[in-house]
């Protein structure tokens, strides 16, 4: 009886970090992708703004 109960609760906490280390990817992924769009705005308003060759 004991052994079954500790097998749930081995099963249910194997799923449970299972979910947490597929959350955490996905959560990286995400912050990853925004930075990403973050820099290329940056990117483009620095190079809107700032001219590439000094102007006399």
């Amino acid at each position: 009886m004991v052994s079954i109960i500790l097998t749930w609760i081995g099963a249910i906490l194997g799923i449970a970090v299972l979910l947490a280390m597929a959350f955490g990817a996905f959560v990286l992924d995400f912050d990853d992708a925004r930075n990403n769009a973050d820099h290329k705005k940056r990117r483009a308003l620095s190079n809107t703004t700032t001219p590439t060759t000094p102007t006399p």
